[in-house]
């Protein structure tokens, strides 16, 4: 396990995490405070993978304080990646349009914030914008029980426009007065611990991962662990992705080299040694070997599509897994057999083609070129998407399509035989009238008598009035002509019914 906590503790700069309802300008705020763009690259418009970012604000004495970001994505999908952020974080910004105000997922970043147990701060963004209604805003956010100082709270807001800068000085120096408050401190001497914010395959470095030290100092030539997985530090770089030979609390990093793919939202541990860190690894493994052998089974019911998810980077995988689950019935239901960063692979298609029901779901990367040569032969279903909500939307589709049909019958009305008039060679005409919904040309009918059924047989003409019809209503009296092998006496209910699958 770690070394015992060194007790010397200094200042270390907040993280914060930024979140809100999807395009209420999170990524634009971000954008504007470091002076770079990420909104053009993403697809949709939508952050799609946590990133995190160190910038430099001058306190009101003048001094260079830094604060760490996590920028995390709006769809609600990524409500877990979301609440790893959060987990992350010191201090939440919930960012609110004073345009669109509150919506469902600017509650649902909330939750997670007090949830959390984080302070945070509100801020009204898009004030420029035609439609804005500040105070419509500040109202709504009140009847959520989010109380603003100066409307019955103690909640700290700041108005801004993301886009033009407006006030985004004031929420820097509120973050660095609330980081005061909260009184952050970290002990760099102490070996560096923190979070696994990101982890992602690259076909020429391999596993990477972004990490924000919550504790500590790391340096290069350490050994990090997280979960099953151990990676030297040769590799360090910045959130600029510059090398580095040090790194201490609250900054963001990448680490290159992982054995295994680390999971998200994990913590890591660092330490001098390989052997340090691999006893860390062998306790943690047989920990969840015992877990694992007390948990229960649970048995699937239904039909099941079986699913390979292969995303760009880990976090996704999580997303994907969420609305898999949202999808699951007791009709049919999702079963992932793989799942996995990188490009769809041959290895992928031959594990789907073991069982033809099985599909493949790729978001934001390609199949490779062996891949698609491969399922010209196998056929496997290939599906790939860079919006989440169109990746969904198909596998509902999938799912309607797939699930279980069942036949029920559906009784659409009632006659009551008043008069036969004979028949001939299993044709039988008899009069009566329809006592409840309806009667139609064609239908399929079951014969009742003294309530027990005698028969079936089918409508083949319909006449009311001595005019042939296609439809005969509750009340009204019609003549009609039923092939059936059984006679027809009056007093007879003649039940009609429809075969529907559903």
């Amino acid at each position: 396990m770690p070394d015992t906590k060194n007790t010397t503790e200094k200042v270390r700069p907040p993280v914060v995490v930024v979140m809100g309802h999807v395009d209420h300008g999170k990524s634009t705020l971000l954008d504007y405070i470091r002076k770079s763009n990420i909104v053009d690259k993403e697809a949709g418009g939508i952050t799609q993978c946590i990133s995190a970012y160190e910038v430099s604000h001058k306190d009101e004495n003048g001094i260079d304080r830094l604060i760490t970001f996590i920028d995390t994505p709006g769809h609600e999908a990524f409500s877990k990646m979301r609440t790893r952020g959060a987990e992350a974080a010191d201090i939440a910004i919930l960012v609110v349009s004073a345009e669109d105000s509150v919506k469902a997922q600017t509650l649902e970043a909330y939750k997670t914030i007090i949830e959390n147990k984080i302070p945070y701060i509100v801020a009204i963004n898009k004030i420029d914008k035609p439609n804005a209604n500040i105070e419509k805003t500040k109202m709504d956010l009140s009847e959520k029980e989010i109380y603003l100082e100066g409307m019955g709270g103690d909640i700290p807001f700041v108005l801004i426009s993301a886009k033009a800068g407006t006030g985004v000085t004031e929420l820097l120096e509120m973050i660095i007065l609330v980081a005061d408050l909260q009184d952050l401190k970290g002990s760099p001497k102490n070996n560096a611990s923190g979070i696994i914010i990101e982890a992602k395959r690259d076909p020429k470095r391999g596993v990477s991962a972004t990490c924000v030290i919550k504790d500590g100092t790391l340096r290069a030539g350490m050994f990090v662990a997280c979960g099953e997985t151990i990676v030297n530090t040769r590799i360090m770089e910045n959130f600029l992705g510059k090398p580095i030979k040090e790194a201490t609390f609250s900054s963001p990093i990448r680490l290159v080299g992982f054995e295994l793919m680390p999971e998200v939202g994990n913590t890591f541990e660092s330490f001098d040694t390989k052997k340090e860190a691999e006893n860390y690894v062998s306790e943690l493994k047989e920990e969840n070997r015992n877990n694992k052998t007390s948990e229960k089974r649970v048995e699937t019911t239904g039909k099941i599509i079986p699913i390979i998810i292969k995303t760009d980077v880990a976090g996704t995988i999580e997303a994907i897994e969420k609305e898999i689950t949202k999808l699951n019935t007791e009709e049919i239901s999702f079963k992932i057999i793989g799942k996995g960063v990188g490009a769809i692979n041959e290895s992928d298609l031959k594990m789907g083609n073991v069982n033809k029901e099985s599909i493949i779901v790729g978001f934001n990367v390609k199949i490779d070129s062996g891949a698609r040569d491969l399922n010209e032969t196998l056929k496997v279903e290939v599906q790939t998407y860079d919006i989440i909500y169109k990746l969904t939307d198909w596998l509902k589709e999938l799912v309607e399509e797939r699930r279980p049909r069942q036949e029920t019958v559906e009784v659409i009305g009632t006659l009551k035989v008043l008069k036969t008039f004979g028949s001939t060679k299993g044709k039988h005409i008899v009069g009566g009238k329809v006592t409840t919904g309806r009667i139609t040309f064609g239908s399929k009918i079951r014969i009742i008598r003294r309530d027990f059924e005698i028969g079936t047989g089918k409508i083949v003409e319909l006449q009311t009035n001595k005019i042939k019809a296609k439809e005969v209503l509750e009340g009204s009296d019609c003549g009609i002509q039923v092939e059936t092998k059984i006679d027809i006496a009056s007093g007879d209910v003649l039940e009609a019914f429809e075969i529907v699958i559903k």
